[in-house]
């Protein structure tokens, strides 16, 4: 469904009495797409809130409950599941479980594995057959091509570049045996990057730990991803999906009610170089090896991020018209994407329940 301006309701009204939540000025680089608003009618919990870095952006949880120390135990342990699984799955140290996998492409036998990381890499087949492609973890194969990172200077890769490079791009080169807990890639020159499935796996790890410790009112944002459980007071909370062309970052066109679910962000707006009146961006289309053009950002809303990440990344890819076909086929999963026109496109099963406060900024 694409929303006209001259007939979109407003935002949430002061009859639901919600203030947004300073999340997206503290995440800084991290804060991506969808934010939560509160309550101010806010229950007599106490509020406790910490931040960590890992997994190349800043994690956020914050609890509304009277026991702190408890809730402070739980989130230390949350933040250390994070630190643990990154150590599996970064490409940034030479040691780490994928890292193993990229220096053995092209050989035999498989490369031991955690069942943390083979439970990512089955989920990423998964998602690459639902998305017919379209999220591919062997786009790691341009690392070092396409400078969005640390090593961002403002250069673009020459086309005969990606080109060579673009033949290391396959799915279906990462294969992987349950059985003996490996994995391996097909032809020397390879590279996986989980970058676009790790921080959604990470949070619903974190979601689980903080359920375990008997918290049951809190979110959990990683870099675009987020899960927001319980409520607050008495109201669910409000979750505002960012303007992905506005010069203010908390800015946001669109607000939905959520409770229990999680959202998932891809937009590009975080990562990107400017070049000859042209935005190229770290979301690249593995059929092309050039930064995907359909999308300007995705916000997928599911039971579990680890769906959320993988699905927000192909939609964005493939654009609004199969996108929204695939949300369509699948259970418990909802979209907003804004396209390449700056047009609004929303998942039937959202349209009773998100209101759209303005027509998103166009821009480059």
């Amino acid at each position: 469904m694409i929303f006209d301006r001259r007939r979109l309701c407003p935002a949430f009204g002061v009859g639901l009495g919600c203030l947004l939540i300073s999340i997206g000025a503290i995440a800084q680089e991290g804060a991506k797409g969808a934010q939560p608003t509160r309550n101010t009618l806010a229950a007599p919990d106490r509020e406790i809130k910490r931040a960590h870095s890992t997994m190349g952006t800043l994690v956020q949880i914050i609890t509304y409950t009277d026991q702190e120390a408890q809730a402070v135990r739980a989130i230390d342990e949350a933040f250390g599941e994070f630190d643990r699984l990154d150590k599996l799955m970064t490409t940034w140290t030479p040691d780490s479980e994928v890292s193993r996998i990229n220096t053995a492409a092209g050989t035999k036998p498989g490369v031991p594995i955690s069942a943390d990381t083979l439970a990512v890499l089955q989920k990423a087949a998964w998602g690459a057959r639902v998305t017919h492609g379209a999220f591919d973890i062997t786009v790691g194969a341009f690392k070092g091509l396409w400078k969005f990172d640390q090593d961002k200077d403002g250069s673009l890769p020459t086309p005969t570049s990606v080109k060579e490079q673009r033949r290391l791009v396959n799915w279906r080169d990462v294969l992987v045996d349950p059985r003996a807990q490996t994995a391996r890639l097909r032809r020397d020159g390879q590279a996986i990057t989980l970058g676009g499935i790790a921080k959604g796996y990470a949070t619903d790890r974190a979601v689980a730990i903080l359920r375990q410790h008997g918290l049951v009112d809190f979110i959990v944002q990683a870099g675009g991803d987020m899960f927001v459980s319980g409520k607050k007071g008495e109201r669910r909370w409000v979750v505002g999906v960012r303007d992905p062309r506005s010069e203010w970052r908390g800015e946001f066109f669109a607000f939905v009610e959520v409770e229990d679910r999680t959202f998932s962000t891809s937009g590009d707006y975080e990562r990107f170089v400017l070049a000859d009146g042209k935005r190229y961006h770290h979301i690249l289309d593995p059929k092309t090896g050039y930064p995907a053009v359909l999308s300007r950002s995705v916000t997928v809303m599911a039971k579990d991020a680890l769906t959320a990440d993988v699905l927000s990344t192909g939609l964005f890819i493939l654009g609004h018209e199969r996108g929204m076909k695939i949300v369509q086929s699948l259970p418990d999963v909802e979209a907003v994407l804004v396209d390449d026109k700056h047009q609004v496109h929303v998942a039937q099963g959202l349209t009773q329940r998100i209101k759209i406060a303005h027509e998103p900024t166009d821009g480059i």
